[in-house]
């Protein structure tokens, strides 16, 4: 029989996750998290947007990224569980339904991102393997199916381990890497055209400053993931000591590796030609290395994006799942089948609504730039709930930013948030409605439990916690 944790009045408790993840294997994940659908699949339509200087929104967006990951290695070393945002909107402000929207749109955000990784997975394996169906229609099918191969996945139960991850990081790596040595190559070789890298093209209707403020709202989607290596808290060996020197390594190392594949693509193919379809990198290989199998290099494409949307599709039934259990959503979204173990309404429910994205909204840079807007959103709560969670102490030493960082990256990420940025409408209203939709049923639940007597959990556990979307 195994033995079963007690405390000191004999009661049982959970016991604590175990602590598994050095600071290698923390870096890996980091990596893993953030690298993916971004750049593989926005790179061309960042490009529409500024010519030539491609490499500059990414690094526009790094540098929030990076002042917005202070805020978060604060908190996490501060209150080093197996949460995230919605955790830390709970300690700051206390309000259910602020902890509800937060957890719903991060729930929101990896749905919009794994609707975008469907959307890349189908335009590389029609561009990679030559299948005909380069039409919108035809890639609108294959996204479906291929999202209905995930729900089947998720349905069944996947257990991602530190091992998988070592492996997809690698795979998703190793594409990026292909794209930077055939750059340079071909930089060495004399080939290309190095002097559009400082060449800018803005939109008749934008000057040049609006113009890269609207191209790095899209190049924001391809550095998201950072904020998810803060629910590995609890399984991180000392998390307090290591986890803001790997953090910032990770950002570092990701920044560093999309400048150059920024770089090395726009050298091998004009702006107006990377801008056009769905599957960029596949035109720098192409370009660059016209003996290279396009098929290789569209398989690890492939390979890289569908990791990003199962992984996403994963959170975002186990928060739907997560809140249902916390009394803030319908009790049945909570149910688990009882063979399967897996929470399979959760799943149907997040899958009908990446159906209707990938149906009805479908271009990439609609469901990238949402899944950046709702994140940005995010990230202006976390940023502002660092200063608030000032007058909380606790009994531990901490990783404390400068005061100016969290105030610099509240108003930065509700800057990059705002309609003045050039950002299409459309996502404004994909997250309303997706928004929207939460609220609808936190209300029901809210008549439902008031009938019942049933008042809402206090979220301190992973249940709803913050899980951010992957690339």
């Amino acid at each position: 029989m195994t033995d079963v944790p007690s405390n000191a009045k004999g009661q049982a408790v959970e016991p604590s996750l175990h602590r598994v993840m050095g600071p290698w294997l923390l870096l890996l994940f980091i990596v893993g998290d953030i690298l993916g659908t971004g750049i593989y699949a926005l790179t061309g339509q960042v490009a529409k947007q500024v010519g030539g200087v491609v490499w500059l929104p990414f690094l526009i967006a790094f540098v929030v990224a990076v002042i917005t990951a202070f805020s978060y290695l604060e908190l996490v070393t501060k209150y080093p569980k197996a949460a995230g945002a919605a955790l830390y909107a709970h300690k700051a402000f206390g309000i259910h339904f602020i902890t509800f929207i937060v957890a719903f749109a991060v729930m929101c955000s990896g749905i919009t991102s794994a609707s975008t990784a469907s959307r890349a997975f189908a335009a590389n394996m029609s561009g990679a393997f030559d299948l005909g169906l380069s039409g919108t229609y035809g890639i609108t099918l294959i996204g479906l199916a291929f999202m209905a191969i995930v729900a089947a996945v998720n349905f069944r139960g996947v257990g991602e381990s530190v091992k998988a991850n070592v492996v997809l990081t690698c795979v998703e790596f190793t594409g990026l890497m292909i794209i930077i040595v055939i750059g340079l190559w071909a930089i060495g070789a004399g080939e290309g055209d190095v002097s559009r890298i400082t060449q800018f093209h803005s939109a008749p209707d934008r000057n040049a400053f609006w113009s890269v403020i609207a191209a790095t709202t899209l190049a924001f989607f391809a550095m998201v993931g950072f904020e998810d290596s803060v629910n590995m808290a609890e399984e991180c060996k000392d998390p307090t000591r290591i986890f803001p020197k790997v953090l910032l390594t990770g950002l570092l190392i990701t920044g560093v590796i999309y400048v150059l594949v920024s770089i090395s693509a726009i050298t091998l193919v004009p702006p107006e030609q990377l801008g056009e379809g769905e599957t960029p990198l596949l035109k720098v290989v192409q370009a660059g290395a016209p003996n290279f199998p396009v098929e290789i290099f569209g398989f690890i494409t492939m390979f890289a994006v569908a990791n990003s949307a199962l992984i996403n599709m994963l959170m975002a039934s186990r928060l739907v799942y997560g809140m249902s259990r916390e009394h803030v959503l319908p009790k049945v979204l909570g149910k688990v089948h009882a063979s399967r173990r897996t929470p399979y309404i959760a799943i149907g429910f997040t899958t009908l609504l990446a159906f209707a994205l990938i149906t009805f909204v479908g271009e990439v840079p609609a469901l990238g730039g949402t899944t950046a807007l709702l994140l940005l959103c995010v990230f202006t709560v976390v940023n502002i709930a660092v200063l608030v969670l000032r007058k909380d102490r606790v009994g531990h030493d901490h990783f404390r930013t400068p005061t100016l960082l969290p105030i610099l990256g509240a108003v930065a990420c509700a800057f990059f948030a705002g309609p003045w940025t050039g950002r299409d409408p459309v996502q404004y209203k994909i997250a309303g409605i997706l928004i929207g939709i939460g609220v609808v049923l936190w209300f029901v639940t809210v008549l439902v439990n008031r009938a019942t007597g049933q008042k809402p959990a206090e979220p301190e556990m992973a249940d709803i916690g913050g899980a951010g979307p992957v690339n």
